[in-house]
């Protein structure tokens, strides 16, 4: 038995997976953390980690070295990803550094490329993809990648930085937000995601898979209303009915944040974010025709441990 931690310092989420891994080549979970690190608040729109960002990172990763200690996984056996507000932070590398320094593990800095391309690996772990392609999309707080693939292969893919703290620091100036403000942001992502409009008229994808995150939430709100108890853990895919998501979207933009965090199965975390990110998804919906959602649990920390395991 092999025991690996992987840690993906996100813009907005510093998630932790301790693993073991079998000789027959299985994934055993044995610890699973996430913090919010916030490292893109108060910084990300001018190309920093903000000071307190750069603590509050710093702190977290602190934490999660001593629990990979704890839990005996060797140094060889840590992999540890930095994406968008890292790789586009002037002081980026300054905070790897000092992560090094305070812990001993050594951050990889990845590109929007191969950000991409460990999704899908993620993606394709958790679900059965068809022979037809499907469009992935990952929501971060820095960045977002779209990938277009089917269970063999990626056809395409690219990273945009258009994630959630990204898209809060430009539109989202009232809370609730104003149909005005969701109108410019619609002209604002349809001029940015030229290249991924042309993408989807060569590929044809009818299939909208989402990894984690924002989607992860939107499942868990709509089944707790549908019955008392749920956990996330059950299954790694989840179907996301059009019109559930919706229905969820509609109430997302009408509440403000007292009114979105009182509905059960919302996260803190996500309770501002959620509402540019399913403006986003509803634009790409509408925008490339698309009527069906599934969900993936398994995202970008379990790309890179399925990556190892190649």
């Amino acid at each position: 038995m092999n025991r690996v931690a992987v840690i993906d310092l996100g813009t907005n989420t510093f998630h932790l997976l301790v693993a073991d891994i079998s000789e027959d080549r299985k994934i055993i979970p044995v610890h699973e953390q996430k913090q919010p690190a916030r490292i893109g608040k108060g910084g990300i729109s001018q190309g920093i980690i903000a000071p307190e960002a750069f603590d509050r990172g710093l702190s977290i990763i602190t934490t999660y070295a001593h629990k990979i200690a704890d839990l005996n996984v060797s140094k060889d056996n840590i992999f540890a990803t930095g994406t968008s507000a890292i790789r586009n932070a002037r002081n980026g590398e300054e905070f790897v550094q000092k992560i090094r320094e305070a812990t001993g593990i050594q951050v990889e800095i990845i590109s929007g490329d191969r950000e991409a391309e460990l999704i899908y690996h993620g993606v394709r772990a958790a679900l059965e993809m068809e022979e037809k392609p499907s469009l992935i999309i990952d929501i971060g707080g820095g960045s977002v990648e779209f990938i277009i693939g089917n269970a063999d292969k990626i056809y395409w893919k690219q990273s945009f930085e258009i994630g959630g703290q990204r898209l809060m620091d430009k539109f989202m100036q009232t809370d609730p937000i104003s149909p005005q403000s969701v109108q410019r942001m619609y002209d604002f992502l349809n001029e940015k995601l030229l290249p991924l409009t042309n993408a989807i008229h060569q590929y044809h994808p009818k299939t909208l898979i989402g990894s984690s995150g924002t989607f992860d939430t939107l499942v868990e709100i709509q089944a707790l209303r549908d019955c008392k108890s749920f956990s996330l853990t059950d299954h790694t895919s989840y179907d996301l009915p059009i019109e559930v998501f919706q229905s969820l979207f509609q109430e997302f933009v009408s509440k403000n944040h007292e009114e979105r965090l009182a509905i059960p199965g919302m996260i803190p975390l996500r309770v501002d974010m959620i509402v540019v990110a399913c403006c986003l998804v509803d634009f790409v919906l509408k925008k490339y025709e698309i009527h069906q959602i599934k969900t993936s649990t398994y995202a970008l920390k379990e790309g890179v441990l399925f990556d190892h395991l190649k």
